[in-house]
């Protein structure tokens, strides 16, 4: 044991020497790292973390701190996508005057081994940052014995309050030859890139995941049971975004869903697909099948329910408002639970729990106006609610769009265009939905979710000088509405 048994009587902001820790989060992702840290930095409190084994592809044995996001998602995510887009920047250049002597080539290894150095110094920082904050890093994957007893290796540990942060697992429809495909983690970490590759899923990941191999060269096909790519988002950006998509040269059935996956003799797969009128085709001589429909949460094998932890059908743990389960001793944080899915939204209730546990505070994460993007070429982001959102939850709205093409863009023959929408309360005129597609417009979006976030109006955001010439001065000069809604429907702008 860590420390040894004390009266049990707790100090005034929850820690008690009565168990080993204050805390003791399963998961070493960025909602557990972030809330085992700060409860020890900055309350004080006796902070542990069970992770298991470091690895690029995660399993129930293999993981490492930093989570999805860092080794697995968002970073390594990233930074396939900035290589990929310099494939548009070599074509730009000679708009500038710029020659290239050639076609440009590239090293799929050389990268691969790159990213992988950079992905395991997030790993090691990760691990410093716990071991500079005094929190006791555990390795191995933790279950639940009892309300306040965290069992690794087999050996037992006990603390007051006990964090899942486990995060969640890619999710692959029960389909003949599914054992054929492979998940983002793979893909993420593929030691060659596929010549051509067939993509199940228009979300998040999907959209990603085709941008960044048709920039690399590689046939992408895109199959997926929605009308359009990117559900979640307003739906004038994913039509706009969709035929970006197909421009560039990606090959998308909407509404097709795979029935079986069969390897050919010759080596390749091939995918056999119907739509809901039982049309099939097959999609022959790929290297690889992508499975991106979806992420469930990883709340399997840690002995929740045998305690008393409630799950939602789909398997995420019931919280409350404070991030409490059932059982009040144990909280959960992240993508195991039924919030949003995102890795700022964890960090942000890892944060918040520390407050409330030991720094005594009532506080509770506020969900509204959290931004999101995909970064897929373009990139689309969003803070706010989409246009049939905002008609449903306000009746009176007025609408601001606007598609243009970059400056930069005027030279360089890139035939894409941005899309800026504001969304807009008639009723008080603020500003309640902004959505973007173009380059980089995630760095646009941060600010303008600041400004959201502190009650924007649409007569400020007009009386805003803009940054000339930019991309983000567009927000500034929108200003006649393209639709008009009252009682949550659509009249005519004369109205």
């Amino acid at each position: 044991m860590v420390s040894s048994p004390a009266n049990g009587k707790p100090d005034q902001n929850g820690k008690t020497e009565e168990y080993d820790f204050d805390i003791f989060s399963i998961g070493g992702g960025t909602g557990g790292v972030r809330a085992a840290r700060w409860s020890a930095t900055k309350f004080g409190a006796r902070s542990a973390v069970c992770e298991v084994p470091f690895d690029y592809i995660a399993s129930e044995i293999q993981g490492g701190l930093g989570g999805t996001c860092v080794l697995r998602g968002c970073v390594p995510k990233k930074l396939l996508s900035y290589g990929g887009e310099f494939i548009n920047d070599f074509k730009a250049a000679e708009g500038y005057g710029w020659s290239l002597n050639g076609t440009p080539t590239h090293d799929w290894g050389k990268f691969m081994a790159t990213k992988r150095k950079e992905l395991k110094r997030l790993n090691d920082i990760h691990s410093n940052m716990l071991e500079k904050a005094g929190v006791k890093m555990i390795e191995g994957r933790g279950k639940i014995v009892d309300p306040h007893t965290v069992s690794v290796q087999g050996k037992k540990y006990t603390s007051k309050f006990i964090l899942i942060a486990t995060g969640g697992t890619p999710a692959v429809p029960n389909i003949e030859g599914k054992d054929l495909c492979v998940i983002s983690d793979a893909v993420l970490d593929t030691m060659k890139r596929p010549d051509k590759m067939v993509i199940v899923g228009a979300g998040y990941i999907a959209c990603e995941q085709a941008c960044i191999f048709n920039n690399f060269g590689t046939e992408v096909h895109m199959l997926y049971m929605e009308d359009v790519a990117l559900q979640g988002f307003d739906l004038e950006c994913r039509k706009h975004v969709e035929e970006e998509y197909q421009r560039q040269g990606i090959h998308m059935y909407p509404t097709f869903c795979p029935q079986k996956v069969q390897k050919d003799p010759d080596g390749h797969l091939t995918v056999v697909a119907r739509d809901p009128q039982g049309k099939e085709m097959a999609l022959t001589g790929m290297d690889t099948v992508l499975m991106a429909t979806g992420r469930s949460p990883n709340s399997k094998g840690l002995g929740l329910e045998e305690v008393g932890v409630e799950l939602e059908k789909n398997g995420s743990v019931k919280v409350d408002e404070e991030n409490r389960t059932t059982v009040p001793s144990i909280y959960a944080i992240g993508d195991v639970c039924t919030k949003l899915p995102l890795t700022p939204v964890a960090r942000m209730e890892g944060t918040y729990l520390a407050r409330r546990l030991f720094g005594g505070e009532k506080i509770l994460s506020d969900y509204t106006y959290i931004p999101s993007v995909v970064f897929s070429s373009p990139h689309v982001a969003k803070v706010g609610l989409d246009e049939d959102q905002a008609a449903e939850t306000y009746g009176d709205i007025r609408v601001y769009s606007n598609t243009f093409r970059p400056l930069k863009d005027t030279l360089s023959g890139h035939e894409g265009k941005g899309l800026m929408k504001v969304v807009v309360n008639d009723h008080n005129d603020k500003v309640v939905g902004i959505h973007l597609v173009g380059a980089e417009v995630a760095e646009i979006l941060q600010g303008f979710a600041v400004a959201m976030k502190a009650g924007l109006t649409k007569t400020e955001l007009d009386d805003t000088v803009g940054i000339h010439p930019s991309s983000a001065e567009e927000l500034t000069t929108l200003r006649d509405p393209v639709r008009l809604y009252k009682d949550k429907k659509e009249v005519k702008i004369n109205q």
